[in-house]
């Protein structure tokens, strides 16, 4: 059986792009982290929406399960295989079409990263409204897939409200499309809207018609030091009710900040050092944000403990210093990653809670954390814990469901918190999504083990 499904995916994709080989097949086996993977048993990589129809009919029929997968920068499991799975990368359809400009919307393949997207619209006048630190190897698909938020969800919302159109294919090879896609459709169910965040779990979506959003020329970036979480809170809920211009304001810690300058190279932004860190970015088609960002942090009292700047090289470096928590963590070990959300009300609370909880399950880990703080979302890392050693990632999601908050902001569920579904959406509405999966997929062969226990 197994002889005859790689015959008949190399007849669908071709001998180059039917990966057996296990050297081959390594890159696509373990996710981001290095904490969660698993044998394939093929990686395939089709270049045509019929191809991708063509592999899931020939895995229904030999019931072998199927793992999309688009720029692997996941970071809860659900886009490496677990055992045996056939990998489907949609790497190949990365093609892009003309932009519309009177509309602001674009048609891009799955596969298309999101750097070369916004390269190819920025001088147009338009740009992606969602933009995070991995846009060099994510995928417009994988983005959708998971509802990727970023750092721009408080101005321009998650994948989801970016996607006007799609084509995606459903486990047993039938093709759903719907392109362009208008801004006014109630023509029946939103399947864009589900298919976001669906996790690869429903149908294996192909190509995306993005809403894009102007291109904000004026940009202004300040990092500010802060005494507490709950300052921090209260300077962004002050900047965003008196700036309209805001685009994102994140949040991280000195530890996190010794961390990056080690592992980077990077100079601090400041002289004086704080507990905590807001990195504020304003942006305006024509206005002087620069201004109007420095005005504002002066009428809080905070231009000496801030550091600002508006040229282009200037931002990149104070950007540098919150992107880069992510590979200076990875390099310091492999983390456990918590990527959860609860009321802003309750934020400054789990930041302040979040490292005792941590030390109550594991005294020996390290926790470090950052954040999106208009919208809510901490990212918790922990170092020391082994990659199988739950009782960190029990502390905290625990602490997330006391304060009223979501296990998954923005990552997903993957695999890695299935065990927390039930607690976090309660039966009935699991049940429901449990219809869905098996309504979309009768088979059980997208994703298993993703969202839901097999």
């Amino acid at each position: 059986m197994t002889d005859a499904l790689l015959a008949g995916l190399r007849r669908v994709v071709g001998e180059r792009h039917c990966l057996a080989d296990p050297a081959l097949r390594a890159g696509y086996e373990t996710d981001w982290t290095g904490r969660f993977g698993g044998r394939a048993l093929s990686v395939v990589r089709p270049r045509t929406t019929e191809e991708v129809a063509a592999v899931l009919r020939a895995c229904v029929d030999a019931r072998v399960g199927v793992v999309p997968q688009g720029g692997n920068t996941g970071l809860v499991g659900g886009s490496v295989p677990r055992g045996g799975e056939v990998v489907l990368s949609t790497r190949r359809l990365s093609e892009q079409g003309p932009i519309d400009v009177e509309a602001g919307e674009v048609t891009v393949g799955a596969g298309a990263v999101l750097a070369s997207v916004q390269d190819a619209v920025r001088p147009a006048g338009w740009d992606v409204g969602v933009d995070f630190g991995a846009r060099d190897s994510a995928t417009i698909g994988g983005m959708v897939a998971t509802n990727a938020g970023g750092v721009h969800v408080l101005r321009h919302g998650p994948m989801r409200r970016q996607v006007g159109g799609f084509e995606a294919v459903m486990a047993d090879g039938t093709i759903l499309r719907r392109l362009p896609g208008m801004a006014k459709d109630n023509t029946g169910y939103d399947m864009a809207g589900l298919l976001a965040g669906s996790e690869g779990t429903l149908a294996v979506i192909t190509s995306v018609r993005l809403r894009l959003v102007p291109r904000l020329e004026h940009r202004a970036v300040a990092v500010i030091g802060l005494a507490s979480a709950r300052a921090a809170v209260a300077v962004a809920s002050t900047l965003r009710r008196g700036l309209a211009s805001v685009m994102a304001i994140e949040l991280f810690t000195d530890d996190g900040l010794d961390l990056v300058l080690g592992h980077g190279g990077l100079a601090a932004p400041m002289a004086a050092r704080h507990p905590f860190y807001l990195l504020v970015e304003a942006g305006d088609a024509v206005a002087d944000v620069a201004g109007a960002l420095a005005s504002g942090l002066e009428g809080q009292g905070l231009a000496d403990d801030a550091v600002l700047a508006d040229d282009e090289g200037g931002r990149h470096r104070l950007w540098q210093l919150r992107e880069r928590h992510t590979e200076a963590i990875n390099a310091d070990g492999v983390p456990h990653k918590l990527d959860v959300s609860v009321p802003l009300n309750r934020y400054a609370e789990l930041v302040e809670r979040v490292p005792a909880a941590v030390a109550e399950a594991d005294p020996a880990a390290r926790t470090i954390v950052y954040g999106h703080v208009g919208d809510g979302n901490l990212h918790v890392n922990v170092l020391g814990p082994g990659p199988d050693d739950p009782a960190v990632d029990d502390a905290v999601l625990e602490l997330v469901l006391e304060l009223g908050g979501s296990v998954s902001a923005e990552h997903g569920i993957g695999v890695a918190k299935v065990d927390w579904l039930v607690r976090d959406r309660g039966e009935a509405a699991v049940a429901a999504m449990r219809a869905i999966k098996d309504a979309w997929d009768p088979s059980g062969i997208l994703n298993p083990g993703v969202l839901f226990r097999p």
